[in-house]
């Protein structure tokens, strides 16, 4: 029954009286004292003294009793309120006597979890050790609030400003050591031994008040490091409520924290490699090539011992860790396939392998080019066993080193980053070869599904939001396809009627050009070529405004043809982008693809006899295609 009790008492103290009268006097001298509690007269001020609460639990295991105490309330009212929140939570389960601390909960939560990753676990004991207990360990678990965790928080916030101070101050004696070691260089053309001594002194002593201001240097805690800290707590505090119901509620979930806005891939374009070029500024974290910056690193890389490596990294999109384990027995280059089934991982260097989580687990489809790559290299690899012979490191992994010993993960990435500074292309970092990958599959017309399935995401979603880029040529095809689909009535007039000849086809399609010149004033005119150098197809005038108005009178003309004709129009490009700024108000260019509407009926299929085709057949065609 919850009967829970009330009292007010104070701090105040009264000398202790002995049985003579007289004040009892301790060792040190001074008269012994005591606590005056309830009977303190000054309690009769409201404003005097706290409330106290006490009750009674159920009996405890042997029958003992158990007490609840709890003091320091300035009203009766939150005393009141107190109560019944501990009431609550006893009943539900919450051991509101215990006095374990914070720290030693955490402690103990991290090794019961026995189903961790390992660079999970890494993780989560550098947040106990680094933040959750530093701040929060000598809290009673029993006391542990969202202000406590407001409080951490703070507190990391003013240890990132005392940071960026430190940094700064490194900084600059960075740039003094460097300056100082220029004037001393420079001074080895013309001076004596005497006359450089001073700034060979003046460049130690910089050297040496960079190395004294570099101790303590710690990194700053970034937002996206204080939501994962925020997380690992809550694993810790939801892991206390479900098994023992230590805390009355995650309190992990009720804290604010700095907003996190995930980096967004950006494409090298042009522009963004030419500031980078005068700046050696990257616009962002995440970096991914064109297909022509990726096409110029594979031809610069063919030589590389792991080239196959790369190609593979740009074209199937895995983890380093998956390639750094992948063994020959999980790959078949003759049903072109490779299974990742294990990955190796670097915790503070050392590896360890590890089976991926469930979704990772997968087969990755090959193409030929890849299959023919993984071939090789094997090739390579049975090359260097020879010649290495007994020395010769005996792994079975696929991608090693010349020796056979196996890749560190950590080396692949070092690897890749000192080639990419070799070939002088805009930087990216090796795990953005895996936005690439994605950003390649959907730019050939793949579904966002498949792209899922070869990168081993547990949902589309994280797919979409995480790994893929919009490069500029599905920008481009994006803008005017939503442009082709909207009749524009531009008024025009037919000087010469279009007529495609037979050279022009190649099979069922034909491809031209629309190229547009503005002739004076509004007047413009638009003739079609094959070529830039070949007789006009045909030619229409116009008056319109510029590039655009040219641009949607050349697509009606096409329309117009293609309707009259029975034939297909296939796709619009636009290419007003490639003339100069101070051209775009002259001159209009648009590709044109066409294709014959007219193609066998399905009761044509039905009737003809299909002859089968043996897998000869199917080599010989092939072999015809590519010749």
């Amino acid at each position: 029954m919850f009967d829970p009790s009330y009292t007010r008492r104070c701090a105040c103290q009264e000398p202790v009286i002995g049985e003579d009268g007289a004040p009892e006097i301790g060792a040190n001298g001074r008269p012994k004292m005591r606590k005056i509690g309830v009977a303190c007269p000054k309690l009769q001020d409201k404003n005097h003294g706290s409330w106290y609460l006490y009750f009674e639990l159920e009996a405890g295991e042997g029958g003992h009793r158990q007490r609840v105490r709890r003091g320091g309330f300035t009203k009766k009212d939150d005393a009141k309120k107190k109560a019944k929140e501990l009431y609550d939570a006893a009943t539900a389960g919450t051991d509101v006597l215990s006095d374990e601390t914070c720290g030693a909960f955490f402690l103990r939560w991290i090794k019961g979890k026995k189903s961790l990753a390992r660079t999970t676990r890494h993780g989560y004991e550098e947040h106990l050790t680094n933040y959750l207990i530093p701040h929060l360990g000598h809290i009673k678990r029993r006391d542990l609030k969202v202000r406590h965790l407001d409080l951490m928080y703070d507190a990391i916030e003013k240890e990132n400003a005392e940071r960026i101070l430190h940094r700064l101050r490194v900084t600059q004696l960075q740039e003094a050591r460097d300056e100082a070691h220029r004037a001393w260089v420079k001074t080895s053309g013309y001076a004596k031994r005497e006359e450089r001594r001073p700034f060979r002194q003046a460049f130690l002593e910089a050297n040496q008040a960079l190395r004294e201001g570099r101790r303590g240097l710690r990194k700053v805690t970034s937002p996206t490091t204080m939501h994962r800290i925020n997380d690992t707590l809550s694993s810790a505090l939801s892991w206390g409520i479900k098994r023992e119901q230590a805390f009355s509620k995650n309190w992990a979930q009720l804290a604010e924290l700095p907003p996190v806005t995930r980096p967004k891939p950006l494409v090298w374009t042009p522009e963004r490699i030419e500031h980078w070029k005068r700046t050696s500024e990257k616009p962002g974290p995440v970096m991914v090539w064109t297909p022509k910056l990726t096409g110029e690193f594979l031809d610069f890389a063919k030589d590389d011992w792991l080239y196959e490596l790369w190609h593979s990294f740009i074209f199937l999109g895995p983890r380093r860790g998956e390639m750094a384990a992948l063994p020959w027995t999980e790959v078949s280059t003759d049903a072109l396939w490779l299974r990742i089934s294990q990955q190796i991982v670097e915790v503070a260097y050392k590896q360890y392998g590890e089976t991926p989580k469930a979704e990772s687990v997968r087969t990755v489809t090959l193409s030929l080019e890849s299959a023919d790559n993984l071939v090789s290299f094997r090739g390579k690899q049975e090359q260097k066993r020879q010649e290495w012979g007994d020395a010769y490191v005996e792994t079975g992994r696929t991608w090693t080193h010349e020796n056979g010993e196996v890749l560190h993960p950590d080396w692949i990435s070092r690897r890749f980053a000192r080639l990419v500074e070799l070939s002088g292309l805009p930087p990216v970092r090796l795990h953005d070869l895996r936005h690439l990958a994605a950003t390649l599959s959907l730019l050939a017309g793949n579904d966002i599904k498949v792209v899922q399935e070869k990168l081993g995401h547990s949902s589309r979603q994280i797919t979409s939001d995480t790994y893929t880029s919009v490069l500029p040529e599905m920008m481009r095809a994006e803008a005017e396809s939503v442009i082709s689909v909207v009749p524009r009535e531009v008024p025009f007039k037919v000087r010469t009627p279009l007529e495609i000849p037979k050279t022009a086809w190649q099979g069922d399609v034909a491809v031209f050009f629309a190229h547009g010149a503005r002739q004076s004033g509004d007047a413009w005119t638009v003739g079609a070529q094959t070529q830039p150098d070949s007789d006009l197809l045909g030619m229409v005038t116009l008056a319109g405004r510029g590039q655009d108005d040219a641009a949607n009178a050349a697509v009606k003309w096409m329309r117009d043809h293609c309707t009259a004709n029975d034939l297909e129009l296939v796709r619009i490009e636009n290419f007003n982008e490639q003339y100069q700024e101070d051209q775009r108000q002259h001159f209009a260019l648009l590709r044109f693809t066409i294709a014959r509407s007219e193609i066998p009926s399905i009761a044509v299929w039905a009737s003809s006899r299909p002859s089968p085709l043996g897998s000869n057949s199917r080599q010989k065609r092939a072999r015809s295609r590519a010749a």
